[in-house]
């Protein structure tokens, strides 16, 4: 979602803060701004577009120590320039960017702004309106910061700075992710580590309701009553390489191509010392002492927790239910009596898995995190926290979390089934290292894919995914990557359904992408496969070796059939992939995405 970066220190800040814009695009935005302050005053650039757009507009010849800038995901008001960021007050002494959504915006204009001229069609412009109407009214600008914030309901991350005041970077959060990065002589504002590794990695995290004063030399702390507040830094892991995309064309590519390392890292993390999977005994407790798992994801995420259940009912033989986080927020069903509950998040600040979360601990239960950031949201508020070791992942389609996901969650299943002497089929450090090896033959037939994709891709408005058991699990997140990154209307289908109605938007060429690692069903899945080509429609098999036949378009290696979501999903991430570059999309920053959904 939208990006806020700022810095206030000992050089020019305009390279500084365009370069952290650059680093949080893969978080989606359809426009970009900075405002920078100097002893002339706050000069304010905006721009619709990328920040190569917003880079084109920046006075070069204006020299600043300080700046706020953002990048813009449109909630209220069209993406336009107007309606980016930074927003200045009417009389321009106050400047500020946000993330969030302000739920009460409408009524704070009619009960305190009636009188107010807008620029914009934001909730935005509401906060630096009301600062400037407190200020103007007599109150000490920190006091009127605090009063605003009091009046907010719904979700913020705010920096703000004062016309008055070029020393100062007012700084609060709620519910949508802030850090404070220290540096010597300076100090940073971001959204997210990544977007200021390249000038401080300590970072200092900051809780919801807080109040930050930011200074080039000092970063003050204090909660919502004013006491402050001691907070130690940590170290962002992060290694400024890792989010570059090298030789690659696309970060996409890169990602995909990174899944057998991170297999291969996963296992390194989770092994000990006597080569066993191994995982914190208070988390393998958690799972022990549940009669029964509630996983609670989003997107991507939530098609691994359906896989998920499947590891660990098979494996550790605990009951799974698996729930998207914005529907099980509203409508939260008949709980069982020791419930677990497993967040699985990319990025951990997922906001509706979130506010699952905030439910869960009003309620007294024990939640497992399953993330590929230290020290983010879900993980900083859950008990337990697994981390997926996967890297950054910049593109807004994920490939290597989605793995990195489905292995942990098997260890987690293995780990659990062992301690309580269920026997496992499989030894999964093995099994895990042949996964990583069918990952690499893969990632290198991106020719076949490629042809797979030209053939079957190139021009249809549509494309169904079908498949049975967890096939239909990996069909489904096949249809979601090709039509988060070409926009073809695809959707993943249980082969079975088929004949409930599905069959009737079959037309004449209709491709359907079928898979076909199960052996329970493989006959059953082709079959559907010849109801589906009996009317017109252009099959593509995907199958795995031992159960491949002649007229199957790609054949996987043999891996273990529990564990065959691992590999199977990357030749739908790799036919996505090359449908979208073959019909000129932005494979990396898909329209109308963003890759953090840290609002509802």
């Amino acid at each position: 979602m939208c990006g806020i970066v700022g810095y206030i220190g000992n050089k020019d800040t305009k390279e500084i803060l365009l370069k952290g814009l650059e680093k949080l695009e893969y978080r989606g935005y359809d426009s970009a701004g900075i405002a920078v302050m100097n002893d002339e005053g706050v000069h304010v650039f905006k721009e619709k577009g990328r920040i190569a757009d917003l880079r084109a507009i920046v006075d070069v010849d204006i020299a600043a120590s300080m700046g706020i800038g953002h990048t813009r995901w449109a909630t209220h008001g069209v993406p336009s320039k107007v309606n980016s960021h930074p927003h200045q007050s009417a009389e321009g002494r106050f400047t500020l960017v946000h993330n969030g959504v302000i739920e009460n915006y409408d009524l704070l204009k009619r009960e305190y702004l009636s009188d107010v001229p807008f620029a914009s069609e934001t909730d935005t412009e509401v906060i630096v309106q009301l600062m400037e109407r407190f200020v103007s009214e007599g109150q000490e600008v920190l006091t009127a910061f605090q009063k605003t914030l009091d009046l907010l309901k719904g979700s913020y991350a705010l920096a703000l700075i004062d016309n008055e005041n070029n020393e100062t970077i007012y700084v609060a959060k709620n519910k949508s992710p802030l850090l404070i990065g220290l540096g010597e002589g300076f100090n940073v504002v971001a959204s997210d580590a990544m977007a200021m590794i390249q000038v401080t990695n300590r970072y200092v995290e900051i809780m919801d309701k807080e109040v930050v004063i930011v200074k080039a030399d000092q970063v003050l702390i204090q909660d919502r009553n004013g006491e402050s507040i001691e907070r130690e830094p940590y170290l962002a892991e992060i290694d400024a390489t890792d989010i570059e995309k090298g030789t690659y064309p696309h970060y996409m590519l890169k990602e995909i191509d990174e899944q057998p390392l991170v297999m291969r890292k996963i296992i390194q993390t989770y092994q000990n010392e006597e080569g066993r999977l191994t995982i914190e005994p208070n988390i393998v407790n958690a799972v022990n002492d549940s009669d029964r798992i509630y996983i609670i994801a989003a997107g991507t995420s939530y098609h691994a927790g359906l896989v998920g259940k499947q590891f660990i009912e098979t494996i550790a033989k605990k009951p799974v239910e698996v729930h998207i986080a914005s529907e099980f927020v509203y409508n939260m069903p008949l709980l069982s009596a020791k419930p677990l509950f497993i967040f699985i998040s990319q990025s951990g600040e997922t906001a509706d898995s979130r506010a699952v979360l905030v439910k869960v601990k009003e309620l007294g239960y024990p939640a497992l995190t399953i993330t590929n950031v230290a020290g983010s949201t879900l993980s900083r508020e859950a008990d337990f926290t697994l981390l997926l070791h996967a890297g950054p992942e910049i593109a807004v389609a994920s490939s290597k979390a989605y793995t990195a996901q489905l292995a942990v969650l098997a260890i987690l299943a293995e780990v659990s089934a062992q301690s309580r002497n269920i026997p496992v089929e499989f030894e999964l450090l093995r099994e895990f290292g042949i996964i990583a090896n069918a990952m690499e033959v893969l990632c290198d037939s991106k020719e076949i894919f490629e042809q797979i994709a030209r053939e079957f891709l190139s021009v249809t408005p549509n494309c169904f995914f079908i498949g049975r058991g967890v096939d239909y699990f990996v069909g489904m997140e096949g249809a979601l990557k090709l039509k988060e990154i070409s926009y073809i209307q695809a959707e993943g289908f249980a082969g079975g359904e088929l004949k409930h109605g599905t069959i009737a938007l079959i037309e004449e060429g209709t491709p359907i992408i079928a898979l076909a690692t199960q052996e329970s069903v493989n006959l059953s899945i082709r079959g559907n496969v010849k109801e589906v080509a009996a009317r017109g429609a252009n099959p593509c098999i995907i199958s795995m070796k031992g159960l491949n036949m002649d007229e199957d378009s790609f054949v996987i290696p043999k891996v273990h059939e529990v564990l065959t979501p691992l590999i199977s999903v990357i030749p739908l991430q790799l036919i996505a992939y090359y449908a979208a570059l073959h019909r000129g999309c932005d494979v990396d920053k898909p329209r109308n995405l963003a890759k953090s959904v840290t609002v509802e």
